[in-house]
């Protein structure tokens, strides 16, 4: 069997050679060339299992080259070598089309590492020429035949050849976990571990330890070495959702690991390298955060090298018979599946979906629930209204001591409602004595809190975002108040 052959484009004679030593060692070819002009004739020559090329050369840059392999040569993975601190040539790189980077001095660890990745990439693609065409949408977790899931698809295809981070965006519940496990099963790292990581759900004294993993006895109770989520997924993918929820100490060491694909262990005094490809995904706009100081700038151009936004469901309505049958036979196990009516599909597919494909699942569950013979009807659908009701409904409600009314789907409660709320409280605060404003604005937030749980299903970040709260402001009010979630 042929080896892979490898071309390194560079001017520096001493670079180029090392290059070249160690690939060789590797048991791999190499042909080298010290220009644009001789790299463009080596490639009209020979088919190429990797470029390789500085992004400073003695007739033109880099990223011309990286522009021409990625159109001529799809097959092709190129790879740039940018000049040590040069974070804007190595994002420009990527989002022109680069497979991966190094930065120099070049660490020859790393070296092998992208090398590896870039060659898994090319006998991935190898096979998959030879393989027949699947089904649209046949291995893809993200359900649909509309036009703009057709197009997603096609993108995480795209996305899953490149190293390059990718920043997922989305509303709550619209598959944002889901698409960050579709390009890692696509990508030539398949059979190596995906890692979701939660930010919003790790408390800020723990981050460093869980994220890079540390030394026995390095604080009470580290009894043993452990590793982090970085370990965890090296050499596969490593997912950071919500990332918007990062504090900024944490988001100072997080870009250090990104630029030098190294991690420190607590208590170490070494650093250990690490591969991993990096997707983040926030439901909230992550350049709104950088400008309201809330998320640092040069983390945000490391992460969204790549932006994919997924649709919330309102925006493919005609997806919904194929997602519940989908979610129906998952469901039914091994039994006979629940269907839908006609009626109750029509219902369905006139409903906004506030809380999209996570909200359809819900509806689904509880609807399988109350269904006759195995159909569901509209009313086992029980969908939920998407507006306030009148301010008489809200008030007869709190008279009768029941849960307030949850605020609109789409917007956080008004302050005037909040203050109606509270006026409605006052003749019963008078009617029984002193009492305290405290306790009366607790009362007040808890009805808020507690109806835009109602409201999303006691869903915590759909919640927050209608609330116009994030998950750990969320989390703190509701242990302020004494609001525990419903046992599943």
């Amino acid at each position: 069997m042929t080896a892979p052959r490898i071309l390194v484009v560079d001017d520096e004679a001493d670079l180029r050679e090392l290059l070249e030593i160690t690939l060789i060692k590797m048991g791999l070819d190499v042909d080298s060339a010290d220009c644009l002009a001789a790299a463009r004739s080596r490639l009209a020559q020979t088919e190429y299992g990797l470029v390789l090329t500085d992004m400073r050369l003695p007739d033109g840059l880099g990223i011309e080259l990286v522009r021409e392999v990625s159109a001529l040569h799809k097959n092709t993975p190129i790879a740039v070598i940018t000049a040590y601190g040069s974070t804007d040539n190595a994002v420009s790189a990527l989002k022109a089309g680069a497979f991966d980077y190094l930065s120099k001095p070049v660490a020859l660890d790393q070296l092998r590492l992208m090398v590896q990745s870039a060659l898994r990439i090319r006998k991935t693609d190898s096979q998959a020429a030879g393989a027949p065409m699947p089904a649209p949408g046949s291995a893809s977790p993200l359900v649909g035949q509309s036009g703009v899931m057709q197009d997603l698809r096609a993108q995480i295809i795209r996305l899953a050849r490149s190293m390059a981070p990718v920043a997922i965006t989305g509303e709550s519940g619209s598959g944002k976990e889901l698409a960050a496990r579709d390009i890692h099963a696509h990508s030539a790292r398949a059979d190596k571990p995906f890692i979701a990581v939660n930010c919003g759900a790790i408390p800020e004294a723990l981050m460093e330890a869980e994220f890079f993993g540390y030394r026995k006895g390095a604080f009470t109770g580290a009894n043993d070495d452990r590793e982090g989520f970085f370990q965890a997924a090296n050499g596969g993918t490593l997912m950071l959702d919500e990332v918007a929820d990062l504090p900024l100490p944490m988001q100072v060491k997080l870009l250090r690991a990104i630029q030098e694909r190294r991690v420190r262990k607590v208590g170490a005094t070494t650093e250990e390298p690490v591969d991993v490809r990096l997707i983040s995904a926030t439901h909230q706009n992550l350049a709104e955060c950088v400008e309201n100081g809330k998320f640092r700038q040069d983390l945000y151009y490391r992460l969204n090298v790549i932006e994919l936004r997924l649709p919330p469901l309102r925006e493919r309505l005609d997806d919904i018979g194929l997602l519940s049958d989908a979610i129906l036979a998952r469901l039914s196990g091994s039994g006979t599946p629940t269907v839908l009516s006609p009626a109750a599909l029509e219902a369905l597919r006139g409903y906004s979906f506030p809380g999209n494909v996570r909200e359809l699942e819900n509806v689904l569950e509880r609807a399988m629930a109350f269904a006759n013979d195995g159909v569901i009807e509209v009313a086992d659908l029980a969908l939920r209204r998407t507006a306030s009701p009148p301010p008489e409904a809200a008030q007869a409600a709190g008279r009768s001591a029941a849960i307030p009314s949850a605020p609109a789907a789409h917007a956080s409660p008004a302050p005037a409602e909040a203050a109606e709320s509270v006026r409605s409280a006052e003749p019963a605060a008078r009617s029984s004595g002193p009492v305290s404003l405290v306790e009366q604005l607790d009362k007040v937030e808890r009805g808020i809190i507690l109806g835009a749980l109602e409201s999303a299903r006691f869903d915590l970040p759909q919640a927050a975002e209608m609330l116009g709260l994030s998950h750990r402001q969320m989390q703190y009010r509701m242990q302020r108040l004494s609001i525990s979630q419903p046992k599943q």
